[in-house]
């Protein structure tokens, strides 16, 4: 019976298929993605709090989405770095590091939703109420929102996980790259309805609440640009607002290539990589384009890179 137990906590990872010719590729490859991804967000984030004139609540709010990304890509590209080069039969992890994986994985992805959606709505402020904008986006407001966003995932995907937890285990192969909530519950035995209503019922939530939100607030930007004459207010918009939106677009892709990839049960090897992409393509991307595309933030990072004003 003990070693029954013993066999059920330590799981076996199907981890990331990768031929013995590109191994030595693929990791180089993702090493120097990861290394990027942690230097260009963490980079980003170090330069608006210690640049004053970057302390405003659209530079603040994106610390959030850096700090997610660098978070989220620290959640599995280590993870699927380290088995690599180790035989399939050889891709052992424990059952709390695969809890706490699937929890650090949907918890990246919610975030990720919950925080573009704060930033629309600070958006929506900055352009359809100008006036009232230093009033309304005070400091104290972007800490709850900020508070707001991470809570919210946080209470959402907690029970997500829990509710796999619960469950009794008859199985240990863990067919993904990494463990999440679908590979938790797929150990049991038991009925697993409640899994399945539940983690479509948070996943739609999640998508639906920030999509609408980001839609509405997009509408109302474009009737107050459309109706202003001012086109030096609709430039800054848009090129604020078309910031914001690729970053959302991107993230939307990510995920939804992956739901389109279930529906093929032949295509499960290209589900598999995309589930790892959606954690290494947007926190790759999205400081990107932040940092080149928002005039204030280029203009500081040429600052710190030539030391010339």
């Amino acid at each position: 019976m003990e070693n029954e137990t013993f066999n059920l906590d330590i799981l076996q990872l199907e981890g990331l298929k990768v031929s013995p010719e590109a191994s030595i590729p693929a990791f180089i490859l993702l090493l120097l993605i990861y290394i990027f991804i942690m230097v260009s967000n963490i980079g980003l984030v170090i330069l608006i709090l210690m640049e004053s004139s970057l302390h405003e609540p659209m530079y603040l709010l994106f610390c959030n989405m850096s700090i997610n990304d660098a978070f989220g890509a620290t959640t599995i590209i280590p993870s699927v770095l380290g088995y690599i080069f180790t035989p399939i039969a050889q891709r052992y992890i424990h059952y709390y590091e695969c809890v706490i994986q699937a929890f650090c994985a949907h918890f990246h992805v919610a975030i990720s939703h919950t925080v573009l959606t704060i930033m629309a709505f600070d958006r929506y402020v900055a352009i359809c109420n100008p006036l009232r904008y230093a009033t309304i986006m005070t400091k104290q407001m972007v800490v709850s929102l900020s508070v707001g966003a991470w809570g919210t995932a946080f209470f959402l995907v907690a029970i997500l996980v829990s509710l796999s937890v619960c469950l009794s285990r008859c199985r240990r192969a863990v067919h993904n790259p990494f463990c999440d909530n679908a590979s938790l519950f797929k150990l049991s035995c038991e009925n697993v309805l409640i899994n399945h209503v539940y983690g479509l019922g948070t996943g739609v939530a999640i998508m639906c609440g920030s999509l609408s939100s980001v839609t509405l607030s997009y509408l109302r930007i474009a009737m107050v640009c459309l109706s202003s004459k001012n086109k030096a207010l609709n430039s800054k918009a848009l090129q604020t607002c078309a910031t914001h939106l690729a970053v959302y677009i991107l993230l939307l892709f990510s995920g939804n290539i992956i739901i389109i990839l279930h529906r093929f049960p032949n295509l499960s090897d290209h589900r598999k990589v995309a589930s790892v992409l959606i954690h290494v393509v947007p926190p790759s991307v999205n400081a990107i384009i932040y940092g080149l595309q928002i005039k204030a933030l280029r203009e500081r990072i040429v600052i710190v890179l030539t030391g010339k004003k």
